[in-house]
């Protein structure tokens, strides 16, 4: 069993990071489409390990590397789709390098988003494509020594199959993370409780709902609670934007996503952090809530 497994095995609450694209933007980097958080890798590196030792300062236990659109099909758009190994690698020994000046097990995980947009579903390429190239990013991701591979912000189960097939095939744990409008719905209009019926089969380690607002989180938590695998929620704050990816919003304090994320773990939620939007001072705030609640 996989160190991750074991931890999630042990049956406590893991507090994940919070954003890195929404983050980068935030610290004055440009963060423009098509490349939007692989700008930092290419440009401003120790920018990125320096938002994940904030993580890790926060009291985060898992940290996602900046591999959320190192895939050669992105980078391509740019003219670097023959860097997709290099960016990839690079994203992930930045992490592992800011997980490895903490005296705490933090797990590493490699992004593995949508290959197109993650809020439109009408965008998802021919199967063969998400086979093909799910299991270049993939490899990619495992040869650069993540601990577990996260397929996040799914917007098909089309796209999900195709994702957990590639993960799959380098033996690590996967966590798989849809991306749901209200009333528990994938933003394809299929609803979260086929989507998890879906994925069954493949047989994650953890399944999920992310990049949705908080106030969308409510309904999919009885879903989440009903299946057999373990799940983890991090929600966002703010709105998707053609230009710059995402709009951050500043609606919902520390505390309160705090108080959010307290009836996420009441629903059985063994993962909970942040997405676009949140930072470093949201993940505080989750794991100071976790600690008072064990202590108490």
């Amino acid at each position: 069993m996989a160190d991750f497994e074991r931890r999630i095995a042990e049956g406590a609450v893991i507090v994940a990071d919070g954003a890195t694209g929404t983050e980068i933007e935030r610290r004055g980097l440009h963060t423009g489409l098509p490349l939007w958080s692989s700008h930092a890798l290419i440009e401003r590196p120790e920018a990125v390990e320096e938002i994940h030792r904030d993580y890790v300062a926060a009291g985060a236990e898992i940290l996602t590397a900046n591999t959320f659109r190192t895939q050669a099909r992105t980078l391509a758009r740019a003219g670097a789709g023959d860097r997709a190994r290099e960016l990839t690698h690079l994203a992930v020994a930045l992490a592992r390098r800011a997980a490895g000046g903490s005296d705490r097990m933090i797990f590493v995980a490699g992004s593995m988003p949508p290959l197109e947009d993650c809020y439109r579903p009408d965008r998802v390429p021919p199967d063969a494509d998400l086979e093909r190239e799910h299991r270049e990013h993939a490899r990619h991701l495992a040869d650069a020594g993540a601990d577990l591979l996260l397929i996040e912000t799914v917007n098909t189960v089309r796209e999900a199959r195709a994702a957990l097939a590639a993960a799959g095939s380098t033996g690590l744990p996967v966590w798989v993370s849809f991306v749901c409008g209200p009333e528990a719905r994938l933003l394809s209009g299929e609803t979260l409780d086929d989507a998890l019926a879906a994925v069954a089969r493949f047989s994650p380690a953890v399944v999920g709902v992310n990049c949705l607002p908080p106030r969308h989180v409510g309904a999919c938590l009885p879903l989440l609670a009903a299946g057999a695998a373990p799940f983890g929620v991090y929600a966002n704050l703010g709105e998707p934007d053609d230009e710059s990816g995402f709009t951050r919003s500043d609606e919902c304090d520390p505390e309160d996503f705090a108080a959010h994320a307290r009836i996420w773990r009441r629903s059985g939620a063994r993962i909970v952090g942040g997405c676009c939007g949140t930072g470093p001072d949201h993940i505080r705030a989750l794991a100071d809530d976790r600690a008072a609640v064990r202590e108490g």
